[in-house]
């Protein structure tokens, strides 16, 4: 998949040190839920597991072919979103240096353009930390409205519950 600015492609083994590089930044990772990653091999671990399906995408620039953050959709992740029977979950993070200049709205209305030509999906659920409101602007400005429901996760935080703003997209056809 492809915009003016990125395409979405299959990660790839070779893309470990360009996922570490991005995803070892202490502020990414706790703002999508996830800890920073340590090593690259730790970064080749998750892509060969977590990225290794047919939702999970890579964010690169055409430009130059710099992979600069991931975006996917699957089943509800950890954070027990109120998803619907067999409505998929929504995710994405794009590295610090990206952060400001369009690339996940442009990344997420490409991927929306694609669930909706090529698949049955009725509907998606996604959030964001309410620390995080950036992200639900982007979620936003892609027809994702708020459900008025908060979901709450401790998997980073030793315990402490860390509030989810919810938002779903009907998908039109």
């Amino acid at each position: 998949m492809e915009t003016t600015r990125l395409l979405l492609r299959y990660w790839q083994e070779s893309d470990a040190e360009a996922l570490f590089a991005l995803a070892s930044h202490p502020d990414v990772g706790p703002r999508a839920g996830w800890q920073p990653h340590r090593t690259v091999e730790e970064s080749l671990g998750i892509i060969r597991s977590v990225f290794h399906n047919l939702t999970t995408w890579a964010i690169v620039l055409k430009a130059s072919g710099t992979v600069i953050g991931a975006i996917g959709y699957g089943p509800s992740c950890e954070c027990h979103l109120p998803a619907r029977e067999g409505e998929p979950t929504v995710g994405y993070w794009i590295g610090r240096p990206y952060w400001n200049k369009g690339y996940c709205t442009e990344a997420l209305g490409c991927m929306l353009r694609n669930i909706q030509e090529s698949t049955s999906i009725p509907s998606l659920i996604s959030g964001h930390y309410t620390d995080n409101p950036a992200s639900g602007r982007v979620m936003e400005k892609c027809g994702f409205t708020p459900t008025g429901e908060t979901a709450y996760d401790n998997l980073l935080y030793q315990g402490q519950m860390r509030p989810i703003r919810v938002l779903r997209l009907e998908i039109r056809r």
